[in-house]
C-alpha cells in the first residue's frame, strides 16, 4: 500500500526487514527442534543464534543474482554464521519458511486491526446512546418511509461491526498455521513432531496436512473476511455522504479550521473522507477475488499464487487499517443536526404516518383494502396538489365515520414509532 494510505504499526508489520526477521524466527525455532534432538550440536545452535543476521539491502542484492529471495536471504545469513551456517534451513523447503512466516504477519497484522474494530465498537456505542431518543426519518429506496430513532442506525452498526469482530476472530484462527514438511508435504526429511513443535515454539497451530504449501482457502477466508469489513465501513460512510448532502444535511464530517473543501467554490464541504472510505473498500473487496483465484494451484504447488500475495496480502491489511481507524475518526466527530432531522421528516406534510392510519382503520373494521384505497387517496393528493395529510384526512368522508380527530391525531404521534427502541437497544447492547 502507498506511504499516503499506510499507518505506521501495518506499515512495521509488512515491511521488508520484519517479513525477513519472521523468516529469521522460523529458521531459528526449526534450528531449536533439531538441536533438541540431536540432528545439529548445541554449540552450532548457539553459534547460529548468535551470529545470524542480515539486512534487506544485502539480501536484495543477492537475490539480483540468485532470483529467488529465501536463497538470497539464507546466504545473507550464512556469511554472518560462518560454518554452522550449514545447519541452517536443514530439511526444509521455502515455503516452510515463507509460510509458517505468513501465519505470524498476518496474525500480527489481524491483531491491529481487531484493535482499531474495538475502537469503532466503542464509539458506535456511545453515540447510540447519545441520539437514542433522537426522531429520523427513515427512508427505503430513497423515499421517505417511516419515523425510526437515529440511535437505531448506530445500534445496527455496532451489532454488524461485532459480527465482523467475530469475523476476524475466525480468519486470525484460520491463518495462525503452520506447516514444515518439506517439499510436497509428505514429511521426507523431516517428521510431523518437528512441525508441531516448531509451531508451538512460534504460537501457531500445525497444518493438518499440506502440500509444498499452506492451503490457500486459508488466505481465501482472511481477504474475504477484510472485505466484508470493508463493506461495512462503506455502507456507513455512503449513508454519512448522503446525510451530508445538501438538501438533506442531517449531519456532516468535522470540518477543522483551514480546511479547504474546493479550489474553485470556498463554500464547498465536501463529504471527502466518506468518499475515501468508500472508495478503498472497493480495493479490499477486489482483492479478495485474488485469494479466491489463488485456492486452485497446479498439483502439490506452483507460484502463480506467490506474485499476488506479495500485493494484496499487505495492502488489504493495510488499507482496512487505515479505513477502519478514518471511520472511527469519522463517526467519533460527525456533527449532528437533530433540528434538521424533524424538518426533514415533517417535510412530506404528515405522509409518512399512512401506515399507522392504515392499521388505525383496520382496528374499527374497515377491510385492508378500503383502508388501503381511502389512505392512498389522500396521501396522492398531497403529492401531486400539496397541503396537510392530517387535516385532509380529517374531511374524507369514509375515514372520518370510522375514526375521530382525536383518534386520527394519535395517528401521527412520533412518539409511537420510538415506543420500542429500548427494547432493541437491550437486544444489542446487553
Amino acid at each position: 500500500m502507498i506511504e499516503r494510505y499506510t499507518l505506521p504499526e501495518m506499515g512495521a508489520v509488512w515491511s521488508l526487514h520484519n517479513k525477513f526477521q519472521k523468516w529469521l524466527d522460523v529458521e531459528i525455532a526449526v534450528c531449536e527442534v533439531h538441536a533438541e534432538d540431536g540432528t545439529i550440536p548445541a554449540e552450532a545452535l548457539a553459534e547460529i543464534k548468535a551470529k545470524a543476521a542480515f539486512t534487506v539491502d544485502r539480501v536484495n542484492e543477492i537475490e539480483k543474482t540468485a532470483d529467488h529471495d529465501v536463497i538470497a536471504f539464507t546466504t545473507n545469513l550464512a556469511e554472518n554464521i560462518g560454518p554452522a551456517s550449514r545447519f541452517v534451513h536443514y530439511g526444509l523447503t521455502s515455503s516452510d519458511v515463507v509460510d509458517t512466516a505468513n501465519a505470524l504477519l498476518l496474525r500480527d497484522a489481524c491483531d491491529l486491526l481487531l484493535a482499531k474494530t474495538d475502537a469503532l465498537l466503542e464509539v458506535l456505542k456511545r453515540r447510540a446512546f447519545e441520539f437514542k431518543d433522537t426522531p429520523q426519518i427513515g427512508r427505503t429506496h430513497g423515499i421517505h418511509a417511516e419515523p425510526t430513532s437515529f440511535g437505531l442506525v448506530w445500534a445496527l452498526w455496532y451489532s454488524e461491526t461485532t459480527r465482523n469482530r467475530e469475523r476476524l476472530l475466525k480468519a486470525k484462527e484460520q491463518i495462525a498455521v503452520g506447516k514444515i514438511s518439506g517439499a510436497v508435504g509428505a514429511f521426507a526429511h523431516l517428521a510431523p513432531d518437528v512441525e508441531e513443535r516448531v509451531c508451538a515454539k512460534l504460537g501457531l497451530k500445525a497444518a493438518d496436512v499440506s502440500t509444498q504449501v499452506i492451503q490457500r482457502d486459508r488466505y481465501a477466508e482472511y481477504l474475504c473476511t477484510l472485505g466484508i469489513v470493508a463493506s461495512t465501513l462503506e455502507k456507513i460512510a455512503l449513508q454519512v455522504r448522503h446525510w451530508q448532502r445538501t438538501e438533506v444535511r442531517e449531519a456532516q464530517e468535522a470540518f477543522k479550521k483551514g480546511q479547504k473543501g474546493s479550489s474553485a467554490m470556498p463554500h464547498k464541504r465536501n463529504p471527502i473522507l466518506s468518499e475515501r472510505i468508500c472508495g478503498m473498500a472497493r480495493t479490499v473487496r477486489a482483492n479478495s477475488i485474488v485469494g479466491l483465484e489463488n485456492v486452485a494451484l497446479w498439483h502439490e504447488r506452483d507460484i502463480s499464487h506467490s506474485s499476488a500475495e506479495r500485493i494484496v496480502l499487505p495492502d488489504s491489511s493495510a488499507t482496512l487499517d487505515y479505513i477502519l481507524a478514518k471511520t472511527t475518526s469519522l463517526l467519533d466527530t460527525l456533527v449532528v443536526y437533530p433540528e434538521n432531522m424533524l424538518k426533514n421528516l415533517e417535510i412530506t406534510r404528515g405522509l409518512v404516518f399512512s401506515g399507522q392510519l392504515l392499521l388505525a382503520l383496520t382496528q374499527k373494521g374497515v377491510t385492508r383494502e378500503d383502508a388501503y384505497a381511502w389512505t392512498q387517496r389522500n396521501a396522492m393528493k398531497v403529492w401531486d396538489e400539496g397541503g396537510d395529510y392530517q387535516e385532509l384526512i380529517k374531511t374524507d368522508a369514509d375515514i372520518s365515520s370510522h375514526l375521530s380527530h382525536e383518534e386520527i391525531a394519535r395517528v401521527f404521534d412520533l412518539k409511537h414509532y420510538l415506543r420500542n427502541v429500548d427494547t432493541v437497544f437491550d437486544r444489542v447492547f446487553s
